[in-house]
């Protein structure tokens, strides 16, 4: 990176300004809100993390490492109160990523799903909906929190493209942990068939990990060719989002990008063509 691009970065993230507004346009297409955020299993100041995830005003929020043991339903039910959100899917049954939405979602279709276990490692799993923004705006959606074994890591991040891929619509997500910077293996596989929402286009702040002093941005929105990404980042300065809250609230930075996707009247089985394009064109 040049000193110029350094410095023009540098000069973005402090700017508390905000990503453009929810909102569903005249032509059907909608501009949605997606945080990304690992929130520790709420062992922290949940609190903070309420004030913070409200501050961002998400239409859809990718949980990673939600509650997943004792009363986990109630822990989760009551994350999505405190930030007048609901609750999508994940949690227990996806191993740790879930899916929180606005009323202004409506949930066509959601799915928790289970990846390949390896002996002696944590089970990773994959929360997943596709979510109708106005008549028309169809998105999939996939939280996901990928293994820390390189090459576990690796293949999971293909099993998300494939998963993407045959979920019924062009516009897709993938945000979570990914437990990989971007020149690492499986960071570069999902970036190479999605847009890297950091790199598309930056704003606010870049690293994710750790609150106290982020060096590394393992932390990420990818989106299908589909989706515009008008912005995306660690959302320091905005506006209710505190310094002091951001590190109180877990041991991730959240991601917050602003999605415009397009209309969709044809449905599943219009988008199908779609979808299989995708996958031809990641395997090609």
């Amino acid at each position: 990176m040049s000193d110029a691009a350094g410095k023009a970065r540098d000069d973005r993230s402090a700017e508390p300004r905000d990503l453009p507004a929810s909102r569903t346009e005249p032509d059907g297409s909608a501009v949605v809100r997606l945080l990304s955020y690992n929130v520790r299993s709420l062992r922290d100041d949940v609190r903070a993390l309420a004030r913070v995830i409200r501050a961002c005003a998400p239409d859809v929020v990718c949980v990673q490492e939600a509650p997943r043991f004792f009363r986990w339903r109630k822990h989760a039910a009551r994350l999505a109160r405190m930030t007048d959100l609901v609750y999508v899917t994940g949690g227990a049954t996806a191993t740790g990523p879930m899916i929180l939405s606005s009323l202004r979602a409506a949930v066509e279709h959601s799915e928790d799903v289970l990846l390949p276990h390896t002996p002696g490692l944590h089970r990773r799993g994959l929360a997943t909906a596709v979510l109708r923004f106005g008549p028309a705006a169809r998105l999939a959606v996939i939280s996901c929190h990928l293994s820390l074994a390189e090459r576990e890591r690796y293949a999971q991040a293909g099993m998300v493209l494939d998963r993407l891929a045959g979920m019924g619509t062009a516009a897709g997500v993938v945000a979570g942990d990914l437990n990989d910077e971007p020149h690492g293996r499986s960071f570069r596989r999902l970036a190479g068939a999605l847009q890297d929402g950091w790199a598309t286009s930056p704003w606010g702040g870049e690293h994710t990990s750790t609150p106290g002093a982020p060096r590394k941005r393992i932390d990420a929105v990818l989106a299908t060719g589909a989706v515009e990404v008008l912005g995306c980042g660690v959302p320091t300065g905005l506006p209710g989002v505190s310094e002091a809250d951001l590190r109180a609230a877990t041991d991730h930075l959240p991601v917050l990008a602003a999605l415009r996707v397009p209309a969709d009247p044809g449905g599943p089985a219009r988008t199908a063509p779609a979808a299989r394009a995708a996958r031809a064109g990641r395997t090609g």
